[in-house]
């Protein structure tokens, strides 16, 4: 049998829930028009999408973002401390 290609490739999730949770979900599915499969890809591809996305994205107040900006256009001079950790940088990691 021919290999599925990427876009169409699907995985098996199988999970033990309470009864009453696999009903309540099978009615929110009825309600929306969907399915349960469709519902639950749904609703949690929805919110592991949100939790990788506030892992990845730093999110910074206004100010921050501010003061990172203007970090990055005038940096400030590197003091004793970043330049020692610059050089054992350069000691252990940088090739020789």
């Amino acid at each position: 049998m021919p290999r599925q290609n990427a876009e169409t490739e699907t995985a098996r999730l199988e999970a033990r829930i309470p009864v009453q949770v696999y009903d309540q979900m099978q009615r929110a599915a009825r309600l929306r028009g969907m399915t349960l499969t469709g519902y639950l890809l749904a609703t949690a591809g929805e919110d592991a999408r949100r939790a990788v996305e506030d892992a990845d994205i730093l999110r910074l107040a206004r100010e921050d973002q501010i003061r990172f900006a203007q970090a990055l256009i005038d940096p400030p001079t590197p003091n004793d401390r970043l330049k020692r950790a610059a050089s054992r940088h350069r000691e252990l990691i940088e090739p020789q």
